[in-house]
């Protein structure tokens, strides 16, 4: 089974007392102890986001790592990778962070992964990489369309709700041509398995996913209503936590 879960923004490194979505991923696993990889490539592997990273998945059962492109853990990548059981990749400059993929060859390796049943997650550029395109800021100015890796069909935009300029920006993009898709607000995970969008799960009461498409000269926005993984959810989910608050 493929899986890919895609947050339009949330997780540990924004919602520092929400730790549902999380334990929302660990738990796609299937493990009692999942092996879980961070790639901070797209923060220029920011050692204070990896450091963040180790600090709250010490609170989990798994065993935690991270790749590092700049300071490689081995020489051989692949191995690295498909040990793991999950790859969560965090958030910022998506265009840096597949350039150096591509160079690494990281993007194929990811590929294989993502085929061997490896969860692949993340947030912001870790969610709009997966797509074919997506709406990034990694360019200074407007926001921009930014071709990517296109295991998933159509475009992504994260951070809906988050970022005052996401929501128009994407219809301005969608209605100059860019492909139909999906946008998150912060704290919603699209997740999709085989392909297929399986689930829209959120962090919060209030989040929501949107349909985005070009109907003649118009585009159409249909919300989405997230199940919110809410407090029983999360004392389900999250069992496996051992510093629980």
């Amino acid at each position: 089974m493929k899986q890919i879960i895609a947050m339009g923004g949330g997780g540990f490194s924004m919602e520092m007392e929400n730790s549902l979505l999380d334990s929302y991923i660990l738990k796609q696993a299937g493990k009692r102890t999942p092996k879980v990889c961070f790639v901070p490539t797209a923060s220029g592997d920011g050692e204070s986001y990896t450091l963040h990273f180790h600090g709250i998945f010490s609170n989990y059962d798994c065993e935690a790592s991270h790749l590092s492109l700049f300071r490689p853990p081995t020489n051989d990548l692949e191995s690295y990778i498909l040990e793991k059981d999950i790859i969560y990749v965090g958030g910022g400059n998506t265009k840096n962070m597949l350039a150096l993929w591509k160079e690494w060859g990281l993007d194929k390796i990811l590929f294989r992964a993502w085929q061997e049943g490896i969860v692949l997650a993340g947030l912001s550029a870790g969610s709009i990489c997966w797509f074919e395109e997506g709406v990034t800021d990694s360019i200074p100015g407007n926001l921009t369309q930014l071709r990517c890796l296109g295991f998933l069909k159509g475009s992504n935009c994260p951070h809906y709700d988050g970022e005052v300029e996401r929501r128009p920006a994407y219809h301005r993009l969608v209605k100059e041509g860019m492909m139909d898709g999906l946008a998150a607000d912060d704290g919603v995970a699209l997740h999709y398995v085989d392909d297929e969008l399986f689930r829209v799960v959120s962090s919060t009461p209030n989040g929501r996913a949107y349909q985005v498409k070009r109907s003649g000269s118009r585009v159409i926005e249909t919300e989405i209503l997230p199940e919110f993984l809410g407090k029983e959810d999360q004392q389900r989910h999250g069992g496996r936590q051992k510093n629980a608050s």
